[in-house]
């Protein structure tokens, strides 16, 4: 058992932070150093043009892990149906001296907002996606990509290997105990990339972002892996990016929707 005793931490290094703390256990009392992950809030704004003028605002401030922070920007902007593709964005950039707390997502001139969208600002902590939405309405998101029905085949040996497979990745957990994973597999359990974020909806946006600014998406030969329970928020991002597949090591969660097609 380990509890804080206020003391103040010691150094953050990225995306853990170094702290003292009295850990109560069968050898009893002691202070002893332990790592904990960093919970820091990052803000997204997204630049685009009205008409003549050139607008910045605010979409979302999420709880996160640092790191990788503009593939979490991007990521959330496309899982969320702000931006449709790699081909609206001109360029993602943290903004000069805010500590690497703001990154500025800038739209190219061509392409256009959803300004009812936009009206709901979101905050979302580490531990819920979908806990700023205004509405019901506002939880739907229109996928872009039709679903293949029965691929990718997985065979169930690599499926059980799956959490063996994140874990043994897991760095930032390793040491702290602290984090959620998203890893994108082929049909065979090779791994193609890996997030780690204090919020599993975060992992998962990371991860979508890295394969967007790549220009993979939609990913539908790939399969989506997470260290969470398969909750509402996971499913849509993975549906947003062409996912055919999802696994987790929790259970499901019993929402359901009826989610329109490409072609509705």
């Amino acid at each position: 058992m380990e509890r804080s005793e206020g003391e103040s931490e010691r150094r953050v290094d990225g995306d853990s932070a170094r702290v003292v703390i009295r850990k109560v256990d069968d050898a009893g009392s002691r202070v002893v150093d332990d790592r904990v992950a960093v919970e820091d809030p990052l803000e997204i704004r997204l630049g685009y043009s009205r008409g003549s003028n050139r607008v910045h605002r605010s979409v979302s401030i999420t709880m996160r892990t640092p790191g990788h922070d503009e593939e979490l920007a991007v990521g959330f902007l496309y899982t969320e149906g702000i931006i449709t593709g790699r081909d609206c964005v001109e360029t993602v950039a943290r903004q000069d001296g805010d500590a690497g707390n703001v990154v500025i997502v800038e739209l190219k001139e061509s392409i256009g907002v959803d300004l009812q969208r936009l009206e709901r600002h979101f905050y979302t902590t580490s531990s819920c996606g979908v806990c700023g939405k205004a509405s019901l309405e506002a939880l739907k998101v229109t996928p872009l990509h039709t679903i293949p029905p029965d691929e990718p085949r997985v065979e169930a040996e690599v499926v059980h290997g799956f959490p063996a497979v994140l874990r043994d990745r897991q760095s930032v957990f390793a040491s702290t105990g602290g984090l959620h994973a998203s890893a994108l597999l082929d049909p065979s359990g090779g791994v193609i990339a890996v997030r780690e974020d204090v919020g599993r909806h975060n992992a998962v946006d990371k991860l979508v972002g890295s394969q967007l600014m790549a220009g993979r998406v939609p990913l539908s030969e790939m399969l989506l892996f997470v260290s969470g329970r398969t909750s509402f928020e996971i499913l849509q991002k993975a549906l947003a990016a062409g996912l055919p597949w999802v696994g987790g090591i929790g259970a499901p969660s019993s929402l359901r929707w009826r989610w329109p097609t490409p072609s509705d």
